[in-house]
């Protein structure tokens, strides 16, 4: 109706609709850039969240997930407030990033349900975003506190749901492939495991030449150490002892060489517990108490260590049950349990 009266309406009625249309077009544009943040805000996330990134294997938990709780509140607040759709995009990935981390973190302080719910918030927050890649890292996460919660179906859907969101070509779709072969082998599946692992080869085999990199990080040495720690751990819950020792044997090297910045002693004494059990498997169990307290000594025994120290050490009672040595090993894990509790506090609602 308003285009047939502007066909209809005199030369001088005419310029006068096209000027006010002309003056609505500006406040439309107004409008759509309009904001309330900061010229800087985006910036300093991103300078935020990598800087978590980098503090993650390095500090305590418990002060990073602190931290990191406090930017995630910021960044919710922000969300509510005015911003464009490309800040908005911008935004929403940052707190999945955050979530992801924050995943991690309640892992690694023992609360799975509170891990568990920040992978959600993460993968939901990435597909608002159009963030592919982020969702795949949030279900890497999920799997991973799947399976130390002895529930291998569900980490093995959370890693194929991941692998769904992956791009094409990263090393996280080999980190995924080996966590669904991770959790096939945790439910006992062994020819799961080979055609999962045998995935997981054939993408690294795959991947360019230059490693893409994650808020400053290379990401390529955790599809390294998937490759090397995960089927360790595979072999020995199907119990296949040597190949075990062999693979974290070279996991364990490989967690050895890695530059200083990229070291995770979570890691490291994960694989050295299963060379450990490995070792006790074979019929070395003071080899095995000796791996046990060096892993225990790491400089970052969080809930996932001390989880798989109380495997080796359930295995050496049962096995070996007059090992003096044992109780020894058992009374440094109860110690460390003791001094981890509490350890993490209730999320807010809404978070």
């Amino acid at each position: 109706m308003k285009l047939a009266g502007l066909a209809m309406a005199a030369p001088a009625a005419a310029a006068q609709i096209l000027e006010q249309a002309a003056a609505e077009a500006m406040e439309f544009t107004q409008q759509a850039e309009a904001t309330s943040l900061g010229s800087g805000t985006l910036d300093h996330l991103d300078l935020a969240v990598t800087e978590f990134n980098r503090a993650y294997s390095l500090k305590p938990p418990k002060a990073v997930f602190d931290a990191m709780m406090d930017y995630r509140r910021k960044v919710n607040r922000l969300l509510k407030a005015k911003h464009t759709h490309s800040q908005e995009r911008e935004l929403l990935a940052f707190a999945g990033w955050l979530s992801e981390l924050l995943a991690w973190l309640a892992h690694d302080l023992g609360d799975a349900r509170t891990g568990l719910a920040f992978a959600t918030d993460a993968f939901v927050h990435g597909q608002q975003a159009g963030h592919g890649q982020l969702c795949a890292w949030a279900m890497d996460a999920a799997a991973s506190i799947n399976l130390y919660e002895q529930r291998p179906a569900k980490a093995r859907n959370a890693a194929l749901k991941g692998l769904s969101e992956a791009p094409a070509g990263h090393p996280l779709t080999v980190r995924l492939h080996a966590q669904a072969a991770r959790a096939s082998a945790a439910d006992g599946d062994a020819e799961g495991f080979t055609t999962a692992f045998h995935a997981a080869q054939e993408a690294h085999r795959l991947l360019p030449p230059r490693s893409p990199r994650r808020f400053g990080m290379d990401v390529m040495p955790l599809a390294d150490y998937a490759l090397t720690s995960y089927p360790a751990t595979s072999f020995i819950w199907l119990g296949q002892a040597e190949k075990a020792r062999h693979h974290a044997e070279h996991a364990l090297a490989t967690y050895e060489a890695a530059p200083e910045a990229s070291r995770s002693p979570s890691r490291e004494a994960i694989a050295r517990i299963d060379l450990a059990i490995a070792h006790a498997q074979l019929g070395d169990p003071s080899d095995a108490v000796v791996l046990g307290h060096r892993a225990l000594d790491s400089a970052r025994v969080v809930d996932s260590v001390r989880n798989r120290a109380r495997d080796l050490t359930s295995f050496l009672t049962r096995r070996y049950p007059r090992q003096s040595a044992v109780e020894g090993l058992r009374e440094h894990l109860a110690a460390l349990d003791t001094a981890a509790r509490p350890a993490l506090p209730a999320a807010p609602s809404g978070a």
